[in-house]
């Protein structure tokens, strides 16, 4: 059994050859190599999380686009969905005009009784329901955009072309006019401005010899 003796301190293992301080730079050496080691590991994980935070901001880019696009898909296919039903609307009520129109003319005459009677007010009621509207009044001015003019005259009592009696009333849908509404129309008679005017010149004449209106 060995015993240690004491007063003496152990000391590395030094290679056959070589002094005992050379084992002390390569422990230095060891010592300085390990801090290198770990800054190299720490930028080589900031690398990694830059690439990763660059992955990340493409992909929510990415996700962003593609919700405004599927946004923007949704707004299209609903407009779309309004129109065509604004179009089949209105392309059944216009196949019912001409049973409007006949139930009309038989209000006009008296011969809207009985059961006929509820059956085209009821045709109506659904109609208007639908947002069928109809236009197209005695004594309105004339409109181009929503009068079709049948018939022409000239009267002393209009001073403007004038719907003078409506031969069909107009029917539209909101703002869209899917029949306009035919008319006879009268204009101004020919000279009768004329005459006014002249008229209007003779009475303020005569106001000026009589010394004109009286002041207060």
């Amino acid at each position: 059994m060995t015993e240690e003796t004491p007063g003496f301190e152990e000391k590395p293992d030094v290679p056959s050859g070589a002094s005992p301080d050379d084992a002390e730079p390569k422990a230095a050496s060891e010592k300085e190599a390990a801090p290198a080691g770990d800054a190299s590991a720490d930028a080589a994980l900031v690398a990694q999380l830059d690439q990763v935070r660059t992955a990340l901001g493409e992909r929510t880019a990415d996700l962003q686009r593609l919700q405004a696009e599927y946004q923007n898909y949704r707004r299209r296919v609903e407009r779309d969905r309004v129109a065509v039903k604004e179009v089949a609307i209105a392309n059944l009520l216009t196949e019912l005009l001409p049973v409007l129109d006949d139930i009309g003319r038989a209000r006009e005459h008296g011969e809207l009784l009985g059961g006929f009677k509820s059956v085209a007010e009821s045709l109506e009621t659904v109609a208007a329901k639908m947002g069928l509207m109809q236009f197209g009044k005695e004594g309105e001015p004339f409109d181009p955009t929503i009068h079709e003019a049948l018939m022409h005259s000239y009267a002393p009592d209009v001073t403007e072309t004038t719907c003078v009696a409506i031969l069909q009333p107009g029917y539209r849908i909101g703002e869209r006019t899917i029949r306009p509404a035919r008319v006879a129309v009268a204009e101004p008679q020919p000279g009768a401005q004329t005459v006014k005017a002249e008229e209007a010149e003779e009475s303020a004449a005569d106001d000026k010899e009589n010394g004109g209106p009286e002041e207060g």
